[in-house]
């Protein structure tokens, strides 16, 4: 079986890749390969992010290695958090005094509650955006997965990581699940997510 590296220090995004890879590949997390520094990410494109942390895995360490950006892209705030989804309630001068930090996944939801106190309905539509970048034998390929939704006015759900408690999916793209994705177990998130539709176009790549 063959070795990729998976560029993340998120235990949450590597179970959920070894999940969907399943046998395909032996998935290799950055402490396997003892990078223990933070992954560059400079740019102001999932795209270019998912690049960049894919190069620097590939070009440091020698290993093939898939690299993801997600963010969450809510059509009321003009596409926030976007990029900065995992450290967006870290973004502000007034987050940071309240004690807002990096990576904080319950400060982040709060805000983007916050932001959206007063929207209803259709005002509240969001999409999660995921871009995999693979660098496989010296070619690079990326593969994009999209699944729409609405933003809960409040946390629903133990399961999941990140903003899953407050975003009803919708696996039609049309019309949301009552539950949202931390109501719903591993394998039914997996088999709708935008991290889960774009290891889908990776797995078919690497199958053809």
């Amino acid at each position: 079986m063959k070795n990729i590296v998976f560029a993340t220090n998120n235990a949450h995004k590597l179970e959920e890749v070894r999940q969907i890879l399943g046998d395909s590949f032996n998935v290799l997390s950055l402490k396997d390969i003892n990078c223990h520094e933070e992954l560059p990410e400079t740019h102001e494109t999932l795209e270019e992010n998912s690049l960049e942390k894919a190069q620097y895995v590939n070009s440091h360490y020698g290993y093939d290695c898939i690299a993801d950006d997600t963010g969450l892209e809510v059509d009321a705030l003009n596409g926030e958090p976007g990029v900065y989804s995992a450290r967006y309630a870290s973004m502000d001068d007034d987050e940071k005094a309240n004690g807002g930090a990096s990576h904080d996944s319950e400060a982040n939801m709060q805000k983007l509650l916050r932001k959206l106190n007063g929207k209803e309905g259709s005002e509240r539509s969001a999409q999660f955006k995921t871009v995999i970048t693979l660098i496989l034998n010296g070619n690079t390929h990326q593969f994009t997965g999209i699944v729409k939704g609405i933003i809960a006015t409040k946390k629903h759900g133990d399961e999941g990581f990140g903003y899953d408690p407050i975003f009803f999916p919708c696996p039609d793209d049309v019309t949301p699940s009552t539950r949202t994705f931390a109501e719903m177990s591993a394998e039914e998130k997996n088999s709708m997510s935008h991290r889960g539709r774009a290891i889908e176009k990776l797995v078919a790549f690497l199958k053809c």
